[in-house]
């Protein structure tokens, strides 16, 4: 792994009028595949009935046509979708979402976003008092919480379960009449809220709303509980806002044409492009993005230094997903798979552009590539700072020690990935561009939100 792997996607839908609630959970979770991709799930409900599919793979190898028939309920006037990345579990058919259950409040669904860092020690406290468990996610452990409070109406249930949850995190919750969206009080993930002609939508990114037919209205706000029932948007602020939305939401994870918090994704991207040329310009023939990770960061610099932009590497789109190969030879040769340099480097100096650098093995094979090529220099320019720290609010950063940055200073880098020269964006050019404040945890190691005692990935796989 070479980049922050995906996070996840959650999506949801209340309908004044029976319609097909499946065929559009399908449709907007096409939009979220980038969110994750090792499992996708889709919980529906008539007001009597629940019908739940979900699996590994991705949205389209999930959801054939036969397994859609089953979820199209007659009467269907609600769901809630889910794209996983394993953020926290084992990627098992187990740990797919939604997650279901049969409480006091009938039977909940459960779609999350996000990591919460108390989860062990909840889990734990859980089973003594006589809990049992199906699956190894931190998604159970709210589930769980929220069974024990059916003296509560839902969203006041989910505003309690909230007061003990830490981290990051996103979740859509319904059972057979509501449908319940939550955030936590940094707003660490994000969650958009859309309107339609039939009723109301939610999801990770406002493109998915869209694809639904719905009209994006605002975002979740941090703390905020948010419900539809009978026709009506209904709101509870549970925890006090202290908003510090994750940056990498902007400048990787997000479509480009998402809207975060009223910030465009690509717009910041472009900052950010523009920031990196004043803090580490570089004496340079053309300006190369890294598709797609860094193609807007790559417009901005092209943009504020004058230099043109070329695609000198072409990105295969048939390529798919790859596993991490047992030979040196044959990582080298997935890494070809995926990009190969293209004739406008030759006999030029390029600044290349990406968004980060991980491990920095895959960087390394790029720059290699670019000068086989024929490049005369290879300038690498960051759009973001040196990642030194995991991430613990729903995105797979690697384990420290796996982290470059963490091991290295950046001339250090720069000399294994075999770069003329190496620049990463600061943090102060990351906020300019953004143009609020955001998480940073992953550059500083100041975690808003808590971090767990046990930060392991796996943590919740033992008993």
């Amino acid at each position: 792994m070479d980049k922050p792997q995906e996070e996840c996607g959650v999506l949801g839908l209340w309908s004044g009028e029976p319609l097909d609630a499946a065929g559009l959970l399908h449709l907007g979770l096409l939009a979220l595949q980038h969110r994750g991709q090792e499992a996708a799930g889709i919980a529906v409900s008539d007001g009597r009935e629940f019908a739940v599919e979900k699996d590994l793979g991705l949205v389209n190898q999930v959801f054939t046509e036969e397994r859609l028939s089953r979820l199209r309920l007659p009467g269907a006037r609600l769901g809630l979708a889910h794209a996983r990345y394993s953020t926290t579990g084992s990627n098992l058919r187990f740990n797919a979402q939604p997650l279901t259950a049969r409480t006091a409040h009938g039977v909940l669904a459960i779609a999350h976003n996000g990591n919460f860092v108390n989860a062990k020690p909840l889990r734990d406290r859980l089973l003594k008092e006589g809990a049992t468990f199906q699956s190894t996610t931190d998604t159970e452990v709210m589930l769980l919480l929220l069974a024990r409070m059916g003296h509560l109406p839902l969203p006041e249930a989910a505003a309690e379960a909230m007061r003990l949850l830490e981290g990051g995190y996103s979740i859509l919750l319904m059972d057979r009449t509501t449908v319940v969206a939550f955030r936590d009080p940094h707003g660490v993930r994000p969650l958009a809220i859309g309107k339609a002609p039939w009723g109301y939508a939610f999801a990770s990114e406002p493109p998915a709303l869209a694809l639904m037919g719905a009209e994006y209205v605002r975002d979740v706000r941090p703390g905020e509980v948010v419900w539809v029932g009978e026709g009506e948007l209904k709101s509870l602020q549970a925890l006090p806002p202290n908003p510090t939305p994750c940056a990498f939401e902007w400048i990787y994870f997000a479509r480009p044409d998402s809207l975060l918090d009223g910030v465009e994704a690509y717009a910041a991207r472009v900052r950010m492009g523009e920031e990196l040329f004043l803090e580490a310009p570089a004496e340079a023939d053309l300006v190369v993005p890294v598709p797609d990770s860094g193609i807007g960061a790559a417009v901005g610099y092209a943009r504020a230094s004058g230099l043109p932009l070329e695609f000198g590497l072409y990105k295969n789109p048939y390529a798919g997903r790859t596993f991490i190969q047992p030979t040196q030879e044959l990582r080298d040769l997935k890494t070809r798979l995926k990009l190969s340099p293209t004739g406008a480097v030759r006999g030029k100096r390029v600044v290349l552009i990406d968004d980060s650098i991980v491990r920095g093995t895959t960087s390394k094979r790029i720059v290699r590539m670019l000068k086989e090529a024929g490049a005369l220099e290879v300038h690498f320019r960051v759009s973001s700072p040196p990642i030194r720290f995991p991430c613990y609010y729903g995105i797979d950063t690697a384990a420290r020690k796996e982290l470059i940055a963490a091991e290295k200073i950046v001339e250090e880098i720069r000399a294994y990935i075999e770069a003329d020269s190496l620049a990463f964006l600061s943090e102060e050019g990351v906020l300019r561009a953004i143009g609020r404040p955001v998480c940073l945890a992953c550059f500083n190691g100041r975690y808003p939100a808590g971090v767990p005692l046990e930060g392991e990935k796996l943590a919740l796989e033992t008993l």
